[in-house]
């Protein structure tokens, strides 16, 4: 379980990732009903910390607080910039150790540095997913995602996609309801799943264009009903082809992800809130049956439902 969170940094750190973690994991959420977590600011270099940005941080702990951390996180660094052997050697002992590590945008470099992205699959910000490619041949770079669970080692994308990262890793240790509150109090949305698109293509529609947001609050609310693209083309007046490429544009994900995603984290939500069969639950959020709701909980979640609910089960 997660219990204790420590955030590295040096020279160059970029302040917004590295806020993005203090706020993650850093913040008193106890009447929220979320667990507070230890979290430390740590580098090489006690004392006067230089941003990216002009001005700079203090820090007053030194690599040996990544010894007691249950989660070593790496907001934005410079990507070509020296790496502290000493920070390589950090990152490595608490991997080895079995210590997660989460890194924001160009902080993936950082761990290729470190050769914890060796045979793995990672991402960065898009604008850098070449040069982390070309610079860690042995790394397994998946380029436009908004972040990569490849087990120990989480990599995010820019700026608000370390969020969704570290609500990816919220929900992972104490489930749906928690991830919720935290994202909530961040008044961001509890989920956008790794796999979506870093940029969209139309991100903010032509004024006279109507966007597919009332079509997407109709699925959450009607889950249970048939949701394949000739449907829902039909009811926005499209063309199943035009329907799906809208969708596409304007989501980040095609209709059957999308609309999959959705129902895992409904069904995430009945799990741990009610005491409902899972073969009721699997009919109530438009999967049919218990089978295919295993089938796409443990792809997603990487647990059966059964598991999850003894896990967090309210």
């Amino acid at each position: 379980m997660l219990t204790n969170v420590a955030a590295l940094v040096y020279d160059g750190v970029a302040p917004f990732e590295l806020g993005v973690l203090c706020e993650a994991f850093g913040i008193d959420r106890l009447d929220d009903g979320v667990p507070n977590l230890e979290f430390s600011i740590c580098g090489p270099v006690i004392g006067p910390v230089p941003t990216t940005v002009g001005f700079s941080i203090n820090v007053e702990l030194g690599l040996d607080r990544l010894e007691e951390a249950d989660l070593v996180c790496v907001p934005a660094l410079p990507r070509g910039g020296f790496v502290p052997d000493e920070v390589i050697k950090a990152l490595r002992v608490a991997h080895d150790r079995g210590a997660r590590i989460l890194s924001v945008c160009s902080g993936a470099f950082v761990l290729g540095e470190a050769g914890l992205l060796d045979g793995r699959e990672c991402t960065t910000h898009w604008r850098y997913t070449t040069e982390l490619a070309e610079r860690y041949p042995l790394a397994k770079v998946v380029p436009e995602v908004l972040y990569v669970d490849a087990g120990q080692v989480v990599t995010s994308a820019g700026t608000a996609a370390g969020l969704d990262a570290t609500l990816h890793v919220w929900r992972q240790e104490y489930g749906a309801g928690v991830a919720s509150a935290v994202a909530r109090r961040m008044v961001v949305p509890p989920q956008r799943d790794g796999g979506q698109a870093q940029f969209i293509t139309r991100a903010v529609p032509d004024c006279d264009v109507e966007t597919l947001g009332p079509l997407l609050h109709w699925i959450v609310e009607n889950l249970g009903e048939d949701l394949d693209v000739d449907t829902l083309a039909r009811r926005s007046l499209m063309s199943p082809r035009t329907f799906a490429r809208r969708f596409r544009a304007e989501t980040g994900a095609t209709p059957h992800v999308w609309v999959t995603n959705q129902r895992v984290l409904r069904a995430e939500q009945l799990l741990e809130q009610s005491d409902k069969p899972v073969e009721w639950i699997a009919d109530e959020v438009g999967f049919g049956n218990a089978a295919t709701l295993r089938h796409h909980f443990s792809r997603v979640r990487g647990l059966s439902p059964q598991q999850y609910r003894r896990r967090f089960a309210c």
